[in-house]
């Protein structure tokens, strides 16, 4: 699915929560970006932030497929959101 900017932050507000909810995946989230509460107050919303939240989902198989069966969306749906945010290449490798 090709998501727009619009969707693809709208996805990636839902993961956030999702992690946020999940108490050893927002310490996990938190700890690897160093953002603290307060932090994610100022970012909410911006595409910053839903990078670094795709980002976190994307390192690792089994938080892809947890998040995308909680949020009933499919697992590749998170790159092609943060595609949409990032631009293509921006993961370190060049679209075909």
């Amino acid at each position: 699915m090709t998501y727009s900017r619009q969707a693809a932050g709208d996805l990636a507000s839902s993961a956030l929560l999702y992690l946020l909810q999940t108490p050893e995946l927002a310490a996990g989230f938190m700890g690897s970006t160093g953002l603290r509460p307060e932090d994610l107050r100022q970012l909410a919303g911006q595409p910053e932030l839903a990078v670094h939240v795709l980002d976190y989902l994307l390192e690792d198989d089994a938080r892809v497929i947890d998040a995308a069966e909680s949020l009933q969306v499919k697992a590749a749906d998170f790159m092609s959101a943060r595609t949409a945010l990032a631009g293509p290449g921006s993961f370190g490798w060049e679209p075909d």
